[in-house]
């Protein structure tokens, strides 16, 4: 059932279901394999009890951080969502807007509709760039210049994905296989949205992968380029590779999708500004922890040397709670918000972080804290 006012995920992920062509939503909505770490990811955190507080002065709750060199009005970022120009129209630069406009992030992702050049004209501040590791150097090269050169400070490596993880839907709707029949099962799912052809599909073009759409041909061609970004995938990347990385991107480097505490003292060791405790969002190594759960290892091993950030099953301003609590210093979000953008587009995602802001402030008031610094394990019932 449609909520009439939508106001929670759940609310917008059913939107955004009835609005997108079916592989579209299931390109957002699924996981690897099984789909276990997917389903674990949102268990594990409304497993976490808060402790709640009363009679405590909390006039003046203050969301408010300040991290990697930017303050933000609370501590969440929008993490990189490939093609979310086709979940709504030019996504990406409506979902830049949307952050700025409420003081957060955003993280253009290498697999955008629009590229860097657009991004930067619809943003107001500062956005992340975020870069998936290929075979081809010079093309890596040619995007870190880009995204420098488009004012991005701020470089999210991802670092899970030297091969694609088995997504099953993507498969059954053809989206991982090439031929006449899967385009006619694609063809069939979008006739069926007659309003997301019209809105995106049509008014919305080019549809083409624009930060890459300058270096490589098959960008105007979505299929022929994903064929191309498989191919691309490099499995032979180590440890080593950071430093050539790191000599050739001045600005500071989050290295995104660790879950092992000892590769997370390797980030540590090998200079990263941040780390991202994340495991894809489920989409990569299905039966992998999930992220809530190996949050404090990290935090312990490495909290004192390096940012650590945290993404996963995260579903609103109580969960970013939790995630301080267990020592995070701030979360991204992916399918929140690509599901808010697909369902009502720049006003209902900017109106969806404002909510976030007010959970997180309601949360803090309701156990008794005014300061995103002061949230600690106290604040966490472990009977």
């Amino acid at each position: 059932m449609i909520s009439p006012c939508p106001v929670t995920y759940d609310d917008h992920r059913a939107l955004a279901r009835r609005h997108l062509p079916r592989f579209l939503f299931d390109y957002i909505d699924g996981g690897a394999g099984a789909e276990q770490t997917l389903a674990a990811n949102a268990a594990a955190w409304s497993e976490i009890a808060l402790r709640q507080r009363v009679l405590v002065d909390v006039d003046g709750v203050d969301t408010g951080i300040d991290l990697l060199g930017e303050r933000w009005t609370q501590p969440l970022a929008l993490a990189p969502i490939g093609l979310a120009g086709l979940m709504a129209r030019r996504g990406e630069g409506q979902a830049v807007r949307a952050a700025n406009a409420t003081g957060v992030p955003f993280t253009l992702s290498t697999v955008g509709v629009c590229g860097l050049d657009e991004v930067a004209a619809a943003a107001t501040a500062p956005f992340w760039f975020q870069l998936y590791w290929l075979r081809d150097r010079g093309l890596v090269q040619a995007l870190l210049d880009r995204a420098h050169a488009a004012g991005c400070r701020t470089l999210v490596f991802t670092v899970d994905l030297p091969l694609a993880g088995l997504r099953h839907r993507d498969s059954r709707n053809g989206m991982a296989m090439p031929g006449l029949r899967p385009k006619l099962l694609k063809a069939t799912q979008v006739l069926a949205r007659p309003g997301w052809l019209w809105d995106v599909a049509i008014r919305g073009k080019p549809l083409r992968l624009g930060s890459l759409d300058a270096h490589v041909p098959t960008a105007r061609d979505l299929d022929a380029f994903r064929r191309f970004i498989d191919a691309q995938f490099d499995p032979t990347v180590t440890w080593d590779d950071l430093a050539w990385l790191r000599e050739r991107w001045p600005g500071r480097i989050v290295l995104k999708g660790l879950l092992d505490a000892d590769d997370a003292r390797r980030a540590a060791d090998a200079g990263a500004d941040a780390l991202v405790v994340s495991n894809h969002g489920g989409r990569q190594l299905d039966g992998a922890v999930a992220t809530a759960s190996t949050l404090p290892k990290i935090v312990a091993a490495v909290g004192g040397r390096t940012t650590v950030l945290v993404d996963g099953g995260i579903r609103s301003g109580v969960d970013v709670f939790r995630a301080i609590a267990l020592g995070a210093r701030g979360v991204m979000i992916g399918r929140p918000w690509i599901f808010a953008l697909a369902a009502g587009g720049e006003s209902l995602l900017a109106s969806t972080l404002a909510r976030w802001q007010r959970e997180l402030a309601t949360t803090m008031a309701l156990t008794g804290v005014t300061r995103i610094a002061d949230i600690g394990p106290q604040h966490l019932d472990h009977d």
